[in-house]
């Protein structure tokens, strides 16, 4: 290749990337894994997966796009992937929409209630079916 087709860029010709609208967040430190309460801050459920806008997972990003936004929080039973690999059926994992979080900290807040979530099902049946079968499990302690 001839020093004339190589042609050096210079740092005054690099521009620096846009900044996007809204919060920038890190996906693995700020949303995976994390508990998830609602309005009253009763747990919900954890975050196991991220629900993307955009181009496929496989696909490159073209030059001036918008980048990708989260449209919703995935959870579901997911162990069993976790321990032997591989990913569970879309079919099974439950959406949280991203317009329903209210907050992001050390926990997710979304702005409904527990029960108007499909997600919360699991914790409504241990509620139902074994902390309440303990004794003083149906109340708070005094």
């Amino acid at each position: 290749m001839s020093a004339a087709k190589r042609k050096r860029i210079q740092p005054r010709e690099i521009r620096p990337a846009p900044r996007p609208a809204g919060l920038v967040l890190d996906a693995q430190l700020h949303l995976l894994d994390r508990q998830v309460l609602d309005f009253d801050g009763v747990p919900v459920t954890t975050v196991d997966d991220l629900e993307l806008s955009g181009p496929a997972a496989d696909e490159p990003i073209p030059e001036g796009a918008e980048p990708p936004t989260i449209t919703a929080l995935l959870t579901g039973a997911i162990l069993g992937t976790r321990i032997f690999g591989g990913r569970p059926p879309s079919n099974r994992l439950i959406r949280i929409p991203w317009d329903a979080v209210s907050g992001v900290d050390t926990v997710i807040t979304v702005g409904v209630r527990s029960d108007s979530l499909e997600a919360s099902w699991v914790e409504r049946w241990l509620r139902d079916h074994v902390i309440g079968r303990i004794p003083g499990g149906r109340h708070d302690p005094e």
